[in-house]
């Protein structure tokens, strides 16, 4: 296979792959969605966590509800756990690196918020700790995974939800769930904003 081959499988791999994930995630997502509207729309807010290009994600997520998505409107309260790099290091030095997020989470967290936890593998060991904190916490989770969901699927509530992308390789699973969290976005301005295109 030459490398132009490789790219053009690239692009039909991550097709395929969100083909799959369309097939199985669009009703948890709905429920996710509508769980983060009732957190925002009542006071609440999301807290995201993951590690490396799921780390990236959640800032990613933050940064679309602070500022916009593609509609205008008034800042939504998400913090991504990511990136306070005193926090980070000072938890990581004089605990642990696992838990660098759960320590947050207990500090920042109340009833009624929601945990966004990323992990491609479901067994980060600092996001399960944080999921664990959360639900100390009294604060639902909304998990993104890949890989059958690891530990992490064993480890969710009832009425938390699971978007476990059905595929086992790391960045197909990443490309799956920046989509996804790009409609947790659209549904919950859609949901704020009413039904109007962009």
């Amino acid at each position: 296979m030459d490398l132009l081959t490789r790219i053009s499988r690239q692009f039909e791999d991550s097709v395929l792959a969100k083909q799959r994930a369309a097939e199985v995630l669009p009703e948890y997502i709905l429920v996710a969605i509508e769980a983060l509207v009732d957190t925002l729309t009542n006071d609440g807010k999301i807290l995201a966590c993951g590690n490396g290009g799921s780390a990236a994600d959640a800032q990613h997520f933050a940064a679309e509800l602070i500022g916009r998505f593609e509609r205008e409107r008034l800042p939504l309260a998400a913090i991504a756990l990511t990136t306070d790099s005193s926090i980070l290091t000072a938890v990581g030095n004089d605990y642990s690196y696992r838990e660098i997020f759960s320590k947050q989470v207990q500090g920042l967290g109340r009833p009624g918020d929601i945990l966004l936890a990323i992990s491609t593998s479901g067994n980060s060991a600092n996001v399960i700790a944080a999921i664990e904190a959360a639900h100390e916490r009294e604060m639902r989770v909304i998990a993104l995974t890949g890989k059958g969901g690891g530990a992490i699927g064993e480890l969710l509530r009832e009425d938390d939800v699971h978007l476990c992308v059905p595929h086992d390789r790391t960045a197909r699973i990443q490309e799956v769930h920046l989509l996804t969290l790009h409609c947790l976005c659209d549904g919950i301005d859609w949901n704020l904003l009413g039904d109007q295109e962009s």
